[in-house]
């Protein structure tokens, strides 16, 4: 082998300066132009290139370019590039430059040149091996097989896909069905899926209680507010020179002509809280305190002609959507979106997105994300590849151990 790992370490520098080179005259690289059908041809013609380097593979270029040392060299090029992208905020596709570090493409790494001529050459670089390594087919390297080839068409279908991926926001309200969404132009775009909202739902921890002055609103003290999270296995606290004592607490609460509240479960209910609360002087004021929603009005505790206690609204603990989303082949797909539990159908996946933040539970609609990733199959598919061939590994590597253990104990039985 002429070239080792300083010349590897030497071309990959001249490959990423001349990365920066063109990203500093002519711009960012459009990952766009990649859309179907380009990055078919593309995708055919580095397979052909691939399987051509079987000709040559026994050139000392061929085994350089598809060895360790130039590997470990793009994998750590990757690498250092990875780490740019996640630790540099990602801003989307510009051409409007503030600073040096934009300009070279720090802040949008994928539609860097540097990145994509090291994304390409590496995946050239490992087609060329696995087509290298599988021209001498042997069953007992499968976890070599399993690993590069997982590896490559995850490289290969999330880079090469990227250009056909498409996310769109749709906002749907209860019991209607809507397939129209808006583009990044706010023009109105009709999508091939239908999405019908049986229901909205939400769950809510409990609010908070807080002291205000009656005046400005702000909470009490000024510089560093206090603030009880209502918890009725712990009913006592102290907010701003008060003891707060819980006396009962209603989650779903509706508000009375009294001006009391007793439970009512349903679309419009509120959280509401009876305090008694007592300073160091011994003044006593006891009463019910609720945030008020768009259904019921707010209420609070007077304390003083200055101060009087409220209630916070209620942060979300869990949300959901009860949909049906129809495709034009007529299938309907059932199920509950929630946060980290989204819903595919086909192509496309359907993710829980935000409600009317200002109506809370009442939130007559519901925002989803539908992401179009007709490339998604063979990125699963070469992570299954990925985990079989580490699995195998560990288990050839095990056998190989016991192997040599019962070797040794061998050699020991005939030297005695």
């Amino acid at each position: 082998m002429p070239w080792g790992y300083p010349e590897s370490i030497i071309i990959t520098c001249g490959v990423i300066v001349v990365g920066f080179l063109l990203q500093l005259t002519t711009g960012s690289f459009n990952f766009y132009l990649l859309a179907a059908p380009v990055n078919l041809w593309v995708g055919i013609i580095l397979v052909a290139l691939c399987v051509a380097s079987l000709w040559v593979r026994k050139s000392q270029f061929m085994r350089w370019f598809s060895g360790i040392p130039f590997s470990v060299c793009l994998i750590s090029a990757l690498l250092i590039l990875s780490l740019i992208m996640g630790l540099t905020p990602q801003v989307a596709f510009t051409e409007n430059y503030t600073n040096i570090f934009s300009r070279l493409g720090f802040d949008n790494m994928t539609y860097s040149w540097v990145f994509v001529f090291i994304y390409f050459i590496t995946l050239l670089s490992l087609g060329c091996l696995i087509a290298r390594r599988l021209c001498r087919f042997k069953l007992k390297d499968y976890g070599f097989y399993l690993n590069h080839i997982g590896l490559w068409l995850v490289l290969f279908a999330s880079g090469l896909g990227y250009a056909d991926m498409a996310r769109y926001v749709m906002y749907v309200r209860e019991g209607e069905v809507e397939w129209r969404v808006y583009d990044d132009n706010d023009n109105v775009k009709e999508l091939p899926i239908g999405i019908k909202l049986n229901d909205f739902d939400m769950e809510e921890y409990p609010p908070k209680l807080t002291v205000i002055d009656r005046q400005s609103g702000e909470s009490q003290p000024v510089n560093n507010p206090d603030y009880y999270q209502i918890d009725v296995k712990s009913p006592v606290s102290r907010l701003n020179g008060w003891d707060i004592k819980i006396e009962e607490y209603i989650h779903q609460a509706v508000r009375g002509s009294d001006s009391t509240y007793r439970e009512v479960p349903m679309p419009g209910a509120t959280p509401a809280v009876k305090i008694k609360a007592v300073n160091s002087e011994g003044k006593e004021r006891s009463g019910w305190v609720c945030g008020g929603n768009q259904a019921q009005l707010y209420m609070t505790l007077p304390l003083n002609e200055q101060q009087c206690v409220v209630m916070t609204v209620p942060e979300p603990k869990r949300f959901m959507s009860d949909i049906e989303a129809y495709t034009p082949d007529g299938s309907v797909e059932k199920g509950i979106l929630e946060v980290n539990h989204p819903l595919r159908i086909g192509n496309w996946t359907i993710y829980q997105y935000g409600y009317d933040d200002k109506a809370g539970r009442l939130s007559s609609y519901s925002s989803m994300e539908l992401v179009y990733d007709p490339w998604i199959t063979p990125v699963y598919i070469g992570f299954a590849f990925m985990a079989l061939g580490a699995i195998s590994m560990i288990l050839t590597g095990k056998n190989t151990k016991r192997g040599d253990e019962e070797s040794g104990k061998s050699l020991e039985t005939e030297n005695i």
